[in-house]
């Protein structure tokens, strides 16, 4: 390696939609991390890769900040906590488009635990009116000392190579922590198990997306093919109606969308079956909920 290549972990936070996950995934340059218009789509941080010759960025992608309400969102909380942990750089990310309310001072308030360099990142500047980000920036300001301050697009790109380019700044002189041909410390398995339920929250609507839940019981890897066996719990016998639609329709729809895109991202055929159950307030079920923790699983495994 050669001296001077920097490596370091940079931890993404915010409000449920800032677009945490899109910026993750734009600049990784890989789909990681499921993206949605519903709020609250992240429930596990997420490390994407990003590989350069001279560095090494290790993001976080974590939950929206929000104030628990429930052992799922408890548990989510406590996984954007973690993040937090170990980290060169925080980068609270917020939505340009958007009000100024009582969930940014929460944030606000939030990311006064870091005691390390903080940065704003107002996205969405290619959907915002230039004269509104002078404000809005003057506004963060008066609340936070952030160590810099970068308007945004997660989507198209804007002012992304000045922000990684303000990051490798600040970033440790270190050999890298990760293969360089790794773009994510997520098992497949776990990924499958997130376009699922993406696909599942894209055909669905109103309460059913939060009642969501993916957990993948096979995940068998062949020659040239990956036989994978997922069941999709929902909490109320009428979400289980929507998932699986007349005549199986919408479950149908959903695993060939699944399938689809995870035989892009794995670069393989895969085989997919899809199941749904109906699992009674499992948002408030520790048990059910941990289960769905790939992390823990990991551990789990470790210590078997």
């Amino acid at each position: 390696m050669e001296h001077g290549f920097k490596s370091g972990f940079v931890a993404i936070v915010g409000r449920p939609n800032a677009g945490k996950s899109t910026l993750v995934n734009t600049l990784v340059g890989h789909k990681i991390a499921i993206v949605s218009p519903r709020p609250q789509t992240t429930r596990n941080r997420i490390q994407g890769i990003v590989n350069r010759d001279d560095a090494q960025i290790v993001l976080i992608d974590t939950p929206g900040i929000h104030k628990p309400e429930n052992v799922l969102s408890r548990q989510m909380m406590n996984e954007a906590e973690q993040a937090l942990e170990g980290i060169d750089i925080l980068s609270l990310i917020v939505d340009a488009t958007a009000e100024f309310g009582a969930g940014d001072r929460f944030s606000i308030e939030w990311i006064r635990r870091f005691a390390g360099p903080v940065f704003l990142l107002l996205n969405k500047v290619d959907r915002t009116a230039k004269p509104r980000l002078l404000p809005l920036i003057d506004r963060y300001r008066k609340l936070f000392d952030f160590a810099d301050i970068f308007p945004i697009s997660a989507l198209t790109g804007e002012g992304l190579l000045d922000l990684v380019q303000a990051w490798l700044g600040r970033l440790p002189e270190n050999p890298p922590y990760f293969p360089t041909d790794q773009f994510t410390d997520q098992p497949e398995r776990f990924l499958a198990a997130e376009l699922i339920r993406e696909k599942a929250i894209e055909v669905t609507r109103e309460e059913v997306p939060h009642a969501i839940a993916v957990a993948v019981s096979s995940f068998e890897e062949k020659t040239d093919l990956i036989k994978i066996q997922a069941t999709i719990y929902v909490e109320r016998e009428g979400q289980k109606g929507i998932l699986i639609g007349r005549g199986g329709e919408t479950v149908k729809r959903i695993g060939t969308l699944a399938r689809k895109e995870i035989q892009s991202i794995l670069s393989t055929r895969v085989f997919l079956e899809l199941f749904v159950k109906v699992q009674p307030h499992w948002r408030q079920n520790p048990v059910l909920v941990r289960q769905l923790d790939w992390h823990r699983q990991l551990e789990q495994l470790a210590e078997e």
